[in-house]
């Protein structure tokens, strides 16, 4: 015998106004109930412990439709005494529709979640938890009907089958990759409520937070020289003549080549750091470009090919002392990065330097949840702003490279890719007299 109970879903807190009206809450989202009767009261507090209540409740099925449509209630589907799958809503129920075809959308993936395994999908209003694991056949075929009566309805209401649309490949499902999709929406807010999420500092009673400053690399060192801002200042280009002449310049001019001297103002400019503090337990740091929390995760690693005073090969910048530690000569994996930088540029020689920004991950993804790797990319992108424009000021030829191979860097420079791997590459050079080519 098929049973469901109903309860409301964890996270949620009941609030009253001074006006004796009723406000459920669950950050970002807040409803309200207005004033309940003593009836409505009891239901409310009868939902909010276990076991909830049975559905739908006799005599009392407004409040809990109004409760249920909105995305606060947690349904529980039993059969007998088993426990069977839940649906767990993460926004406002859809109204139920038959315009979905009989297959899981491509959307939907299936994790484990203790207890249990969970599906879900970001189209999708709720999660769908399975604790009998002989609904895996009707997910995987939901033509076939499962051994729990109303499960395949219950996923199509959910949103995790295909739409019509979906199945007929409209442009508005198309354009998105499932990945693409997934991250777009685990970064925004509303997307998914009752979870924690953003800065909510998760780790801190669990693990240390990483320091601002990596271990030392061994290996010889190579100071840069600083260059004098205020002589800058005076000589740099405006703000607006930068930005207005900022383009991609995709050719090198290797007779004249980029030096270490220049390299060491375009990552003084750019990059380094100019002061560490501390605030909540945490260190942080102040760097000409901005970075979320101001935790600034971002490492730049420097591909050296041909640059006037710097031995080829792979050096890192180590941002608070403002040198380049050398990390190995050009390897197979170090040239694979720059062959395939200058073939991602259409360069028809190869780059005379490669810059490649990796993250210390757990610097930002100790604070954040679920938005954490997408504050990285906005860091790495408002980086490669500033690279470009340090570039155009100092008569550099700069241009950035859609994609880059982890493993590769991985291989060149020894690291853990879980714990630092790259985000972003950026080609520099010194640029040819005369060049006009448009970005």
């Amino acid at each position: 015998m098929i049973s469901v109970r109903l309860r409301l879903r964890p996270g949620v807190f009941a609030v009253t106004d001074a006006q004796d009206a009723v406000s459920l809450l669950a950050w970002p989202h807040l409803t309200s109930l207005g004033r309940l009767d003593p009836a409505g009261r009891a239901l409310l507090d009868e939902l909010a412990a276990e076991p909830g209540v049975d559905a739908p409740p006799a005599g009392r099925a407004p409040l809990v439709d109004r409760l249920r449509a909105q995305g606060w209630l947690t349904v529980s589907v039993r059969a007998g005494e088993k426990l069977c799958y839940e649906l767990e809503p993460r926004r406002p129920a859809r109204p139920p529709g038959d315009d979905t075809v009989a297959r899981l959308s491509r959307f939907a993936v299936i994790t484990r979640s203790d207890p249990g395994l969970v599906l879900r999908s970001p189209l999708a209003w709720c999660d769908v938890r399975l604790h009998d694991p002989r609904l895996l056949a009707a997910v995987a075929d939901p033509s076939v009907p499962g051994p729990v009566p109303g499960f395949v309805d219950d996923l199509r209401w959910a949103g995790l089958l295909a739409t019509a649309g979906e199945a007929d490949d409209e442009l508005r499902h198309r354009q998105w990759a499932t990945p693409d999709l997934w991250f777009h929406a685990a970064s925004r807010l509303g997307a998914r409520t009752g979870e924690p999420t953003g800065a909510t500092g998760w780790a801190q009673d669990r693990f240390p937070p990483l320091p601002a400053r990596p271990p030392a690399r061994t290996g010889t060192a190579t100071v840069l020289d600083r260059p004098d801002l205020d002589a800058l200042r005076r000589s740099d280009p405006s703000l607006t003549t930068v930005v207005e002449q900022r383009q991609s310049v995709r050719r090198h001019d290797d007779r004249e080549p980029l030096t270490v001297r220049q390299v060491g103002e375009f990552l003084y400019r750019c990059a380094r750091v100019r002061g560490v503090r501390r605030a909540d337990g945490l260190e942080l740091v102040d760097r000409p470009f901005p970075s979320a929390g101001a935790l600034h995760e971002l490492e730049l690693y420097l591909i050296a090919r041909h640059v006037a005073g710097l031995a080829p090969g792979v050096h890192h910048y180590d941002a608070h002392g403002h040198r380049l530690e050398h990390l190995s000569g050009i390897t197979a994996p170090a040239h694979r990065l720059v062959s395939d930088a200058g073939a991602a540029a259409g360069m028809t020689t190869p780059p005379q330097l490669v810059v490649v920004t990796a993250a210390r991950f757990g610097r930002v993804l100790w604070k954040y949840q679920d938005i954490g790797y997408a504050l990285i990319l906005k860091n790495a992108g408002v980086l490669c702003q500033t690279m470009y424009l340090a570039a155009t000021a100092m008569g550099l030829a700069p241009c950035a490279i859609g994609s880059g191979d982890s493993a590769a860097f991985a291989a060149a420079t020894g690291l853990d890719p879980l714990v630092e791997g790259p985000v972003a590459e950026f080609v520099l050079g010194s640029r040819p007299a005369g060049d006009q080519e448009p970005r």
